[in-house]
């Protein structure tokens, strides 16, 4: 959800709560621009290098040595769950239940069960807890609960819009989950407008009926919260995983690899050999894992995407000539690849007259879909609007907040103190009683450039800082 499109033609009931609450003019999703990095980071207030998401797709090794898991998925989350913490911190749901708080989850798709993802539920507060995801549940007989109590089964197709598919699931929150009573804390995720941006573009007939449709389904969780007589005691966030650009280029960078020497594949047939590459397509960005971590065919490849016109931002497990550092950009996870690509973007309009494209890989969509994932501030601006008894009524928030912000800031409402130190920031200045944020806000651009062997490349990634937080705006790259 682009913050652009919040307008009284396209989602009337959302353009009223943000004037009627707070509208975050700086909102920033966070880098990887994706789905289940930022479902991540907007339940624990951490970033990927101390959650350990750090795409929406990645190489674990441990739970497939041959392929690429989805985050997402039943089995890498049980697998990696088997093998320790899948998700490295607390999240905001479980540190709820913790405190003995009921907590809710319905989405339309499978990124909702992360958040609270345990099959095994001890305490009280535990087993009164549900979630549902894609019609599937933690516990499994809500589903089919949920299905009777509603007089149909979840959608079996997405369609676009995905409307069906979303209405079951906002039912399943107001008629079923919320029927006993609402709890402290209840998550809703839809589906759209990302499906339909994904399949056509932002801008597009079918994505603006997305926008309208799920706008109807926050006027009926609003309408619920009426009914219950509990509207005027409820802080609401109306929040996006991320914002959307449109697919200007396709690019075969693997043929591009294998043609210039390297051994790149998007899954191993076999056992890998050293210096042999993953090459792992999330969108606007590109992780590369050099099996082995060789050091020599690592220089090689960067040296090749210094040479592209389609990277952007290079990153690097080590610093190296013309990079930054994963850890700059906070990826730095333990199964990080050796080189993440943020792909090149530009501020040039589709032919709906929405500005913002980007390149891709030329496995995934095509030209004139729509895609996110990049360092692109289409992908990185996206939408918090806030509103309730803690927030100021008709304010514009201008200081640079993110979805990392969001868990300190319910936790701060319901009085629970994190487990451990979170990244993110209680959003007092948009509060009624909160502590009020003094810093000032300030830019700063950093750079890196390559001058020798042939090769001259210039990126940058520029971050706007308040006090000890830095939010990271933008970064691109290419020939000087």
């Amino acid at each position: 959800m682009r913050p652009d499109f919040i307008t009284p033609e396209y989602t009337p009931t959302l353009y009223k709560l943000s004037q009627s609450g707070v509208f975050f003019q700086k909102h920033h999703s966070i880098y990887v621009t994706s789905t289940e990095v930022n479902g991540t980071a907007l339940a624990t207030g951490v970033y990927p290098n101390r959650s350990h998401v750090i795409a929406n797709k990645e190489y674990r090794p441990a739970i497939d040595p041959l392929k690429p898991v989805a985050i997402e998925s039943d089995e890498s989350i049980l697998k990696g769950d088997a093998l320790g913490k899948y998700i490295a911190v607390p999240t905001l749901e479980e540190m709820l239940q913790n405190a003995g708080q009921r907590t809710v989850i319905a989405g339309t798709k499978a990124v909702a069960q992360l958040p609270d993802r345990s099959r095994d539920r001890i305490s009280e507060a535990a087993k009164s807890s549900a979630v549902i995801y894609g019609g599937k549940s933690i516990p499994p007989l809500v589903a089919s609960d949920v299905a009777q109590a509603l007089g149909l089964p979840f959608p079996p197709m997405v369609i676009f819009p995905n409307m069906d598919e979303d209405a079951w699931t906002t039912r399943a929150l107001t008629e079923y989950l919320w029927k006993d009573g609402v709890p402290e804390f209840s998550l809703l995720w839809m589906s759209d407008p990302d499906f339909s941006q994904h399949n056509t573009a932002p801008g597009a007939p079918i994505a603006l009926a997305a926008l309208k449709s799920v706008d109807g389904n926050l006027g009926k969780v609003l309408a619920a919260l009426d009914a219950k007589g509990i509207r005027d005691k409820t802080d609401i966030f109306i929040v996006s995983d991320h914002g959307f650009s449109t697919i200007e280029k396709t690019n075969d960078i693997l043929g591009g690899l294998n043609k210039a020497g390297f051994i790149v594949a998007t899954k191993f047939d076999a056992p890998p050999k050293p210096g042999d590459i993953l090459l792992v397509n999330v969108g606007g960005t590109i992780l590369f894992y050099v099996t082995g971590h060789d050091a020599i065919v690592t220089q090689k490849l960067v040296d090749h995407l210094q040479g592209s016109d389609y990277a952007g931002v290079i990153l690097t497990k080590e610093k190296m000539k013309g990079t930054f550092t994963l850890e700059q950009a906070r990826l730095n996870s333990p199964d990080a690849p050796d080189v993440a690509v943020a792909l090149r973007w530009a501020d040039v309009q589709n032919k709906h007259g929405v500005k913002g494209s980007v390149n891709t890989e030329g496995t995934g969509r095509k030209p004139g879909q729509g895609t996110h994932a990049s360092l692109s501030p289409f992908d990185i601006h996206n939408t918090l609007v806030a509103a309730g008894p803690d927030f100021k009524r008709g304010a514009f928030d201008t200081l640079p907040t993110a979805n990392v912000d969001v868990a300190p800031t319910i936790l701060w409402i319901l009085g629970i103190q994190p487990v451990e130190p979170l990244d993110g920031r209680v959003l007092s200045e948009a509060m009624t009683s909160a502590p009020q944020e003094k810093s000032v806000p300030k830019q700063n651009t950093f750079t890196a450039e390559r001058d020798d062997s042939g090769i001259r490349w210039r990126q940058y990634l520029k971050f706007t800082e308040l006090g000890t937080r830095a939010y990271l705006d933008e970064g691109n790259g290419g020939k000087p």
